[in-house]
């Protein structure tokens, strides 16, 4: 593995007030980890939660429009320090803000190493219980840049049922392996679909690989998200689901997802 830049690594340390990091990772993209993020955090957010977001996924910054901050200029202050948008009770930095639509990031190891530092070090995120990271999908310079930048308290795992997706996690789950962060917990997204007409779920991959991949790493299995396309509306108008209806099966499931996670966090980890 390499490393970022020559000389000895900055020690690694939490933003200041920020009582934990946890990533949000995904082993490909597609399978809905950014839509799981803004839930996971809003959800913590109404059980009263101070929760910070951190949009790192450099090359595709969706979080802003997810949470209907799109439009949000960060400004600096007197002390140097960016401050986050706000939503939904969730502080909000992200690549996106810092972006014009029509210039894609084209970045390369040191300068996404340094972009990624500035976010995580450079933003007022004040008192926080957590600061959920929204991952780039797959294994990269963003999740090592992460990694060699503050301690994660550990790491969420989204995945789909198919098998494909599955074999990608598992590099995933390995490479925070090799990075010594624990794994919290897997959260499998779209396992059955729900009929926006008659509201009755039907499985359409086959059950059980999500939770077969969390006991072969000792982590639970947070939730199995149903697929329902109020999902992507409440993403597209900025109302994120657990919010907009909470009542709506996928809603509930990532409610108790978030429930599950903070419990996790909150007791001792094994680090194997």
């Amino acid at each position: 593995m390499h490393q970022h830049g020559h000389g000895p690594q900055p020690e690694k340390a939490l933003p200041h007030g920020v009582r934990r990091v946890v990533a949000v990772g995904a082993g490909k993209g597609g399978v809905g980890k950014s839509t799981v993020s803004v839930n996971l955090a809003a959800a913590l957010a109404a059980a009263g939660r101070k929760v910070g977001l951190l949009d790192a996924d450099v090359y595709g910054p969706n979080l802003p429009q997810m949470l209907g901050v799109q439009n949000y200029v960060p400004k600096l202050g007197d002390d140097n320090k960016v401050e986050p948008a706000q939503a939904h009770g969730v502080k909000l930095m992200s690549m996106g803000f810092l972006l014009r639509d029509d210039a894609p990031v084209i970045w390369r190891g040191p300068l996404l190493h340094g972009a990624i530092q500035q976010l995580l070090r450079d933003v007022r995120w004040g008192e926080l219980d957590v600061l959920l990271v929204d991952l780039p999908p797959g294994t990269g310079d963003v999740q090592l840049s992460i990694a060699q930048t503050v301690p994660l308290s550990g790491a969420v795992i989204v995945t789909t049922p198919q098998s494909v997706a599955l074999s990608d996690v598992l590099k995933a789950a390995a490479m925070f392996r090799k990075l010594e962060v624990p794994i919290l917990g897997v959260i499998e997204n779209m396992g059955e679909f729900v009929c926006p007409h008659c509201r009755t779920s039907s499985r359409v991959f086959s059950k059980g690989a999500a939770q077969r991949l969390a006991q072969k790493h000792a982590a639970p299995l947070l939730g199995d998200i149903p697929l329902d396309p109020a999902v992507c509306a409440a993403g597209e108008d900025g109302l994120p689901l657990v919010l907009g209806q909470p009542e709506s099966l996928p809603a509930q499931a990532l409610a108790e997802a978030a429930r599950k996670l903070a419990a996790r966090w909150e007791a001792p980890i094994s680090r194997q």
